[in-house]
């Protein structure tokens, strides 16, 4: 069973950047589609990106399109979100998740990274 770490997290003033990590331990990380969610306060959760086992396919979320970078390192067993141009409504907290390649939910979590973006 793999299970999930996240770090990076911060403050950061509005316009900056930061570079998210998730760490996995179990064997089957390199066979995962990993992804990042975000829930802001107040509001549910909600999908940010993916990235699927070999890393060459890759999906975000159209608030993040193009500011937003992920990627995997299945050696290390990293997955990493780097964040440019934050704005503070990315401001939440960043969780981390894995699924089964063939199955559509997310059936693994980390405990969340806070990202707070100030104006």
């Amino acid at each position: 069973q793999v299970q999930l770490v996240e770090s990076g997290g911060r403050l950061v003033q509005a316009g900056g950047s930061l570079r998210l990590s998730c760490a996995a331990s179990g064997r089957t990380f390199g066979s995962k589609t990993m992804g990042w969610f975000r829930q802001a306060p107040g509001k549910e959760r909600e999908f940010v990106a993916s990235i699927n086992w070999s890393g060459d396919n890759t999906y975000y979320a159209d608030s993040v399109k193009g500011r937003f970078t992920i990627s995997r390192d299945n050696a290390k067993k990293t997955v990493y979100l780097e964040m440019n141009s934050l704005k503070p409504e990315d401001t939440a907290i960043y969780y981390c998740a894995a699924r089964n390649a063939l199955l559509l939910k997310y059936d693994v979590w980390g405990r969340g990274t806070q990202v707070t973006v100030s104006s």
